[in-house]
């Protein structure tokens, strides 16, 4: 009995749906699975060698057991280095609700309780349990890819745990209701916080069950546009159990490589130029000019992240500041993870120009129906060889 129990928590932990059996799986029920390791020295910046070319994200990974380490030692980095802290949570301290169709989350840490709510718009065909896809701040993507498919709406609504905004009145850093639970992080960046308020929703639908919310939770994706669409693509790369990332445009300090950004010839969003309340303040102290070469990682680590689950990466090459070309590096990049685990056809890209920023165009909706019909619903669309630039 105690062997069959153990094994049952060991399923539970790493219990995963598979794409078919001997392949790497295609998400998993845990946050991280390498929360176990222990996080590699982080030597000051000015200790840090030189490195002109984009970092081995595969350095030391011999089979797919040895990327949950690796896959580790780069979330430390970015966190350390790049974003601040995403603290771990115990399930004690989640408790979920509902009220009519509204998910509602309380977490408590450190005798104060923050509180997330969102509305799930439930599909109007299909039967539950639903696949859902949740929208950072908003959902850019256009309504119509998702009308005629059993998949639930949600939006992870960030400002309820870091309301700063480029426009408008906003709290300054150390003053958010995140920090009410974590002083000694005020430090942060957003994209550390609000990665961590988006695992919080997940952790709420696991709590609950589909019996409750109507949530397929092995089927989860996330998806935004420009600052959302960095926030989506951190949010996918920190929490195992998203299916599918989506990140629309999401410039530098999202997808675009920084080393990339820096030797362009036109104005881009590089390390220099990004806004600073959502990252380290000591991001651009330490890395700025060409001492971002100093910097032990880049982005298509952040994306290689997301391995071995499913990513797509929207480009708009009409507006130079995102950077695409550095897009293009680093998802060229990152997808050499995927492929060496034989799952090529779970990485993609699309960049494609003339139209409005997050107004994704009609030419570029195959691609994303391919990948969600593929990684939210499980139908045999096929998703080998996404990667279209036109316009660059």
């Amino acid at each position: 009995m105690k062997k069959l129990l153990l094994l049952s928590l060991m399923m539970a932990a790493f219990g995963t749906v598979q794409a078919q059996k001997g392949q790497p799986p295609l998400v998993y029920s845990v946050e991280n699975t390498g929360s176990g390791f222990k996080q590699p020295a982080m030597p000051g910046w000015d200790q840090l060698p030189e490195i002109r070319e984009l970092p081995d994200p595969l350095q030391g990974v011999k089979n797919f057991k040895k990327w949950s380490q690796r896959r580790s030692d780069i979330s430390h980095m970015i966190q350390h280095y790049g974003i601040g802290t995403k603290p771990a949570v115990e399930p004690g301290q989640v408790k979920a609700r509902m009220s009519g169709d509204t998910l509602i989350v309380d977490v408590t840490v450190n005798g104060q309780t923050l509180t997330l709510t969102s509305e799930i718009r439930y599909p109007q065909t299909g039967q539950p349990p639903y696949a859902l896809m949740i929208g950072t701040s908003m959902m850019s993507l256009p309504r119509q890819l998702f009308e005629n498919r059993p998949i639930a709406i949600m939006n992870f609504r960030e400002k309820q745990v870091n309301d700063y905004g480029q426009f408008g009145r906003h709290h300054e850093r150390g003053e958010h209701n995140f920090d009410r639970l974590y002083p000694a992080l005020k430090d942060n960046g957003a994209y550390s916080e609000w990665a961590w308020g988006l695992s919080r929703l997940i952790d709420g639908l696991q709590q609950l069950g589909p019996e409750v919310t109507k949530i397929d939770t092995k089927h989860i994706g996330v998806t935004g546009c420009s600052y959302a669409g960095k926030m989506a693509l951190y949010c996918g790369a920190f929490d195992e159990r998203v299916a599918l990332t989506i990140a629309q445009e999401p410039g530098g300090g999202g997808a675009a490589a920084w080393r990339k950004s820096h030797e362009s010839k036109v104005r881009v969003e590089d390390i220099d130029k990004t806004d600073y309340h959502w990252f380290l303040e000591s991001q651009k102290t330490n890395f700025s000019g060409d001492s971002v070469y100093r910097l032990p990682y880049d982005q298509h680590e952040l994306c290689a992240m997301v391995c071995p689950r499913a990513l797509l990466l929207l480009g708009n090459p009409d507006y130079e500041w995102l950077s695409d070309p550095a897009m293009l590096v680093s998802a060229q990049a990152a997808k050499k993870v995927w492929e060496f685990f034989g799952i090529g056809d779970r990485m993609g890209w699309s960049i494609v120009g003339k139209h409005g920023h997050c107004q994704l165009p009609e030419s570029q909706w195959p691609e994303v129906q391919a990948f969600i019909d593929r990684f939210l619903l499980g139908r045999d669309a096929d998703t080998r060889n996404i990667s279209v630039v036109k316009d660059l």
